[in-house]
């Protein structure tokens, strides 16, 4: 069994809400609400859910790019929810984020070599010349040339500007990279070529990933284990076979029945969600998934489900799965 390298526990992200003249605060929302995990070490764990289902906040909130509410984090068994800010700044080169838009999370003002550059500059790693060297190394291992350095973001498509931001998480060596839904705002062709870049330099350095995405079928493609979200918590978590051939929860097995087979004779029933998401901040009692739940009783209104593991490490957080 590999160790593991992350591990979230009871993890809260509220953002205030403030109203009337004095602007106090009338409410919060619950962008994350009690998530529990852990990544192994080796490990590509894919978070799934709709927009707005609070992932990306998760994915940030780990960083503490974000700040969480409540909640621990730990990472190679330290704690990074109690760390001070220059603490913190050397815990980032073991953990980076690859950004959902490439080109805004882009310098459009600096060329490839002085963005790649950067991050060594923080941390004050190696001469001008072997940070120069680091750099074009990195661009060949992304799969773009070391002549590309000289030129700036706007030159570039959606798909090299994503390698780029792969590079730029890589620079440090780190460990963990959190990818926040690295290829939704790429071309489908150009998809299925930075996922294969993503596992080629997972196997190949070593990396750890935490995935976050909406697409289904791009998430099993990548990922050992499957988290999904709801409404800022976590509703059914296992391994990535598991819950394409075993949904317990209903609102997975709704996710999946959504995915477009490529088998034109396959027929899949479709399950459609009745009502609109509630809003975050005003979950309902018990379930939050109950008011769009084909199966929902008196229990799930008051009783909130525990997330527990039912055999195999697959975890639920639902009353009525066995039926």
């Amino acid at each position: 069994m590999a160790a593991e390298l992350l591990t979230v526990k009871n993890l809260k992200k509220y953002y205030p809400i403030t109203g009337g003249i004095l602007g106090r605060e009338t409410g919060v929302v619950k962008a994350v609400d009690d998530v529990s995990f852990s990544v192994q070490k080796g490990e590509t764990l894919g978070l799934v859910g709709e927009s707005g289902c609070g992932k990306s906040t998760t994915g940030r909130s780990i960083l503490r790019l974000i700040e969480p509410t409540a909640g621990e984090v730990w990472f190679e068994g330290k704690a990074i929810t109690a760390l001070g800010k220059e603490e913190m700044r050397k815990m980032r080169r073991d953990m980076q984020i690859v950004f959902q838009d490439p080109f805004a999370s882009l310098n459009p003002r600096h060329n490839i070599e002085k963005i790649l550059e950067e991050p060594l500059i923080v941390h004050g790693i190696g001469t001008p010349a072997e940070r120069k060297k680091r750099v074009h190394e990195i661009l060949e291992v992304v799969g773009l040339s070391s002549y590309h350095a000289k030129r700036y973001p706007h030159q570039f498509s959606g798909g090299q500007r994503q390698r780029i931001g792969i590079a730029r998480a890589l620079m440090l060596n780190p460990k963990l990279i959190v990818a926040d839904e690295p290829v939704s705002a790429l071309d489908v062709s150009i998809q299925s070529q930075v996922l294969n870049l993503m596992q080629d330099l997972q196997r190949e350095l070593g990396l750890t990933y935490l995935f976050i995405a909406h697409d289904l079928s791009v998430v099993r493609h990548i990922s050992d284990r499957v988290g999904v979200m709801y409404l800022g918590r976590l509703v059914e978590l296992t391994t990535s076979k598991q819950l394409y051939d075993n949904p317990l929860h209903p609102y997975t097995k709704a996710l999946l029945s959504a995915v477009p087979t490529p088998d034109p004779d396959v027929k899949r029933e479709r399950i459609i969600l009745q009502g609109d998401v509630p809003s975050p901040a005003n979950p309902p009692s018990g379930c939050t998934f109950r008011t769009r739940c084909p199966h929902a009783t008196d229990v799930c209104t008051n009783v909130r489900p525990e997330f527990r593991d039912i055999g195999d490490g697959h975890f639920v957080a639902c009353h009525l799965y066995h039926e």
